[in-house]
């Protein structure tokens, strides 16, 4: 049963709270917001596809792939649990968050309402240890990637074409997306992944 929250919770009420729920959270504004459960198998297809990615990429590095069980805090006292991300902390096997979030992946859901993911772009840009952010379209093999450049400015760019990669120079490693689509049938639909609602990068 779902206990009533009174008050804005810390990130430590929170996570002791979360384990006595059967379904996942964020924390927004110190307030538990429960995640959309029952993702399509096109979702659930790309979020494995990246991980055996990642993690085959990153195998012997400094960097391990979390899925969204996992979290990041992306700002004081807020909780996010993107779809795939990469810690290259150290990893503490209690920890409920990630150490050194370096890369975080949504997918996009084919239902319009879930461009929630463009809302956490803002977010995710203030983690000072991430380096990559990808918005992943389910319905044709296109993605959204934004990095630091030198400066740590952040710099989009949209990689589409199952013979294209992304380029992850700081995780010494390139994806293919290839790789991240493989076994997914796009359907005749029109695309998720569009530009930002406008506004100056972080």
């Amino acid at each position: 049963m779902l206990e009533r929250i009174t008050r804005p919770m810390s990130v430590a009420e929170f996570f002791a709270w979360q384990e006595r729920q059967a379904e996942r959270y964020e924390l927004v504004g110190g307030i538990p917001v429960r995640l959309t459960a029952g993702a399509r198998n096109v979702h659930d297809d790309i979020v494995v596809n990246l991980l055996a990615a990642l993690h085959t990429a990153l195998r012997g590095g400094g960097g391990r792939p979390f899925t969204g069980d996992g979290s990041v805090e992306t700002l004081p006292g807020q909780i996010r649990r993107p779809d795939v991300g990469v810690d290259c902390g150290v990893r503490d096997p209690n920890a409920l968050k990630a150490a050194e979030p370096r890369l975080v992946a949504e997918v996009l859901s084919p239902s319009t309402r879930d461009f929630h993911a463009f809302e956490k772009l803002a977010e995710y840009r203030n983690i000072e240890s991430l380096e990559y952010i990808l918005l992943v379209e389910p319905n044709a093999p296109e993605i959204m990637l934004w990095s630091r450049d030198a400066s740590r400015a952040w710099v989009k760019e949209r990689v589409a074409s199952l013979d294209a990669s992304l380029s992850l120079p700081s995780l010494a490693t390139s994806l293919r997306l290839s790789d991240i689509y493989e076994g997914v049938v796009f359907p005749n639909r029109p695309r998720l992944v569009q530009d930002e609602p406008a506004g100056p990068a972080a």
